[in-house]
């Protein structure tokens, strides 16, 4: 691929990934701490805890890119207080505020948008860890990372658009 496709690919990337963020920051506008811990829905996500559950997911999956299947940790030796304190990132807790996990996303998506501007190869690939939702021995590229962290986002945009308009009517996207 030459060094011109290849740099509006990139820019492609960053730019759809950036619009997806914005979309979920957008979601917490003029909220409170208290707000953004609150359950509005019969599912147990409420926006602060979305956005920390997002955070954590780019940070795995760009440490991924980078360090390969080491990075997502060891799924198939998880304990049951593993998944518990795993479920803590879906909520915040006591002493987290908002202003505080929209910084840790920002620096998550710092850290993202730097790789993404700064890889060698965006077709480098590295196996997938072992996990019950993966199979066998699929290898992912750089590329499909990103795409797979961009299709994270909107998702969880989506999820915290619902919330917040069950919380006070206010919408982000439509």
């Amino acid at each position: 691929m030459n060094a011109e496709i290849l740099d509006t690919e990139r820019a492609d990337l960053l730019a759809v990934l950036a619009k997806q963020r914005h979309f979920l920051r957008f979601t917490t506008r003029d909220l409170t701490d208290e707000q953004a811990g609150l359950r509005t829905t019969a599912s147990a996500l409420c926006l602060g805890g979305l956005i920390k559950h997002v955070t954590l997911v780019e940070r795995n999956w760009a440490s991924f890119i980078v360090e390969g299947s080491s990075a997502m940790g060891d799924f198939e030796t998880m304990t049951e207080s593993d998944f518990a304190a795993w479920a803590e990132q879906f909520r915040l807790l006591p002493g987290e505020t908002l202003s505080g996990v929209l910084a840790e996303y920002a620096k998550a998506a710092a850290r993202t948008d730097e790789l993404v501007r700064t890889l060698p190869d965006l077709n480098a690939s590295q196996p997938l860890p072992s996990a019950p939702w993966f199979s066998g021995e699929e290898r992912w590229s750089a590329r499909r990372v990103l795409l797979h962290i961009i299709g994270e986002t909107a998702q969880h945009s989506g999820h915290a658009d619902i919330i917040r308009e069950s919380l006070d009517g206010a919408r982000s996207m439509g």
